[in-house]
């Protein structure tokens, strides 16, 4: 067996692991919501609003946002995206295409906005975009998503083409998995959305420039 292959075998196994681990966290939940329904709603309810992170508008800059040029630039290019979406995919090839004439002018922010009814493969693309983040790959992991979207975007199980991408890029699939289960990255993507919604983003691609939404 390959290297390659053998690395995707052991992610596998760690993803079903997790899985096996979710499932037996869930039945024990239910058991004993059979006896305590009521407050353990409640609970989960006010952990669930505790636990959300902040979110950030257009106009700000957060420290786990993902900038393309200089920080300090004039001009501030936020962009909520869904890497399932084929209009992102083509605005993404618009702005590749005039970056070398401005990225001294300006920086980029990209934040997530998964359209999970239409596209499926959506948010899972995001995670893996994330925890790539984590080993210094997000924009890489980005460029590789959109270039190679239609390649997986019909696929029933896009997991095993993305994490091509990753070995692509040399990324630790084990990590990367474990990273793609962790609060840190679930919730930079969930508020991520949140922030947007704030926003008034309702569709993508949504752009702002200098914090003023572009029609």
């Amino acid at each position: 067996m390959s290297k390659k292959k053998q690395q995707q075998q052991k992610i596998k196994e760690q993803k079903q692991r997790q899985a096996e681990q979710r499932q037996k966290k869930n039945q024990l939940i239910s058991k004993i919501g059979m006896f305590v329904v009521a407050p353990v709603f409640i609970a989960f309810v006010v952990f669930t609003i505790l636990s959300q992170g902040p979110t950030y508008s257009p106009i700000e800059i957060a420290d786990n946002d993902h900038i393309r040029g200089q920080q300090d630039a004039k001009v501030s290019i936020v962009v909520y995206a869904d890497f399932q979406c084929p209009a992102c995919a083509s605005e993404n090839q618009t702005i590749a295409g005039i970056w070398p004439r401005i990225n001294d002018k300006a920086h980029l922010i990209f934040r997530h906005f998964p359209i999970t009814a239409s596209h499926p493969h959506a948010f899972t693309a995001s995670l893996y975009a994330e925890a790539a983040g984590l080993q210094g790959r997000f924009w890489e992991m980005h460029d590789l998503l959109f270039a190679n979207q239609p390649v997986w975007s019909g696929l029933a199980n896009a997991e095993d083409e993305f994490d091509n991408y990753a070995l692509q890029l040399n990324l630790d699939l084990e990590q990367l998995a474990t990273d793609m289960d962790s609060d840190r990255v679930l919730e930079k993507v969930r508020n991520d959305q949140r922030g947007g919604n704030s926003a008034g983003v309702r569709s993508t691609p949504t752009l702002f420039i200098n914090g003023n939404m572009v029609a």
